[in-house]
């Protein structure tokens, strides 16, 4: 048995395509009338898909192809099998939600995906020893998927609640955000650098490393937490731990970058795009950084948990503009996602969705401070998300055309 990362890969790209699907009709539901579906229901279905259905499974397949790329006798068999409960917990999930919100078959199919989480964490674990103990990488991995089992706190927590009808907004609020926080800033995150630390090294062996820069993220990802929770007046002390805990990320990030600074990178013509499509997801993630210590100062704190545009920006500049990008370029660098015209043309339209919807999300947000009405916003959304889906839709037909040379691949 072999592990087949281009097959679950394309797995994902559909799913991607079916997030990108219920957001539009979520904006379709704002910006029209459309009386059909439950629109709550609809974006517990998005939410939950997309993270469990697309960003976890696609982690999962990259972490997987990871290991085999340092190890290729270690057995995939329990990986497969893994990946294929958790596709079916998130499709369960997806249809779950839709319908029914939330039910006891959503809270039974989300409790699935923790076990499969705890699962995977012990496999991968297991299998992590028998490479190479000093890659740099590891230890971001490892984090990563503790985080993931932490945020499951969060979830768990929910479901209580759900089922017991025992509702406190507060505690609500703290639980969803605990979930999301470990999540985004734990499990994706963590995930994520590890992947750019090792395709980094794989190009450039010479790129300094610099271990201070794991220790600033790990150290400072759980106080982090309480960034979500600024409006729940929390102690003094506690408030001088969440500042420390954005300067220290912020101050770790620009370590990376002065590391990135440092290489001598030459570029050939075919090369740009992916080069420019790094950069973008380089900028993002260093504007998240930079609202997530302007959110530090009360007043700024109280407008953005005030505004729900500013919120939903926010989410979407992490989980689209950095979390989303970045795997879908890195697969395109490591050749695990077909290359042709029809996937090249499916990426820049996806990007170009990613770009004007924060865009718009921002500038409606802004303008939300002072109550002002942007005419037709939501048409202008529901437009944007078409064309997110259409270049998910492109990148997943992609892969059922063969390989071809194209002007500018993403290699």
């Amino acid at each position: 048995m072999i592990f087949r990362t281009r097959f679950w890969l394309g797995f994902s790209l559909l799913n991607l395509f079916i997030v990108a699907l219920l957001g539009t009709l979520m904006r379709y539901k704002i910006g029209f009338e459309f009386p059909y579906f439950n629109q709550k229901y609809i974006q517990y279905a998005h939410s939950h898909f997309a993270f469990a259905g697309w960003i976890s499974q696609t982690i999962y397949a990259l972490l997987v192809w990871y290991l085999h790329q340092k190890n290729n006798v270690i057995s995939p068999q329990p990986y497969n099998r893994l990946l294929a409960c958790n596709l079916l917990c998130s499709y369960g999930m997806l249809l779950s939600f839709f319908v029914y919100g939330y039910s006891i078959s959503s809270i039974v199919l989300s409790s699935g995906t923790i076990v499969i989480a705890c699962f995977f964490a012990y496999y991968f674990f297991r299998d992590l020893r028998k490479t190479e103990e000093n890659d740099r990488e590891n230890n971001w991995f490892r984090a990563a998927l503790w985080f993931n089992i932490l945020s499951s706190v969060g979830t768990l927590y929910l479901a209580y609640i759900m089922a017991t009808r025992n509702f406190n907004e507060n505690w609500y609020l703290a639980a969803v955000y605990f979930y999301l926080h470990f999540q985004y800033n734990g499990f994706f995150l963590f995930s994520c650098l590890g992947l750019a630390l090792n395709a980094l090294k794989e190009k450039f062996p010479q790129i300094p490393y610099s271990k201070s820069i794991f220790t600033l993220f790990f150290t400072s990802a759980i106080p982090a937490y309480f960034l979500s929770v600024l409006w729940a007046n929390i102690p003094l002390w506690l408030y001088i731990l969440v500042i420390l805990a954005a300067l220290v990320q912020l101050f770790g990030w620009i370590k990376v970058l002065t590391h990135l600074k440092k290489l001598k990178v030459q570029v050939s013509a075919p090369d740009k795009l992916s080069v420019y499509v790094f950069l973008f997801v380089i900028l993002g993630f260093s504007i998240k950084l930079l609202l997530q210590l302007g959110s530090t100062v009360p007043i700024i704190a109280k407008l953005a948990f005030g505004f729900r545009p500013i919120v939903i920006a926010y989410l979407h500049l992490v989980l689209l503009a950095v979390i989303s990008v970045f795997l879908l370029v890195y697969s395109y660098v490591q050749n695990l996602i077909q290359r042709n015209h029809l996937s090249a043309l499916g990426f820049v339209l996806f990007l170009s969705g990613v770009f004007f919807n924060e865009l718009v999300l921002a500038i409606q947000g802004v303008a939300s401070f002072s109550y002002f009405v942007i005419p037709n916003v939501n048409e202008t959304l529901f437009i944007v998300a078409l064309l997110l889906s259409a270049g998910a839709f492109f990148l997943f037909v992609s892969q059922f055309k063969r390989r071809s040379e194209i002007e500018f691949p993403l290699t």
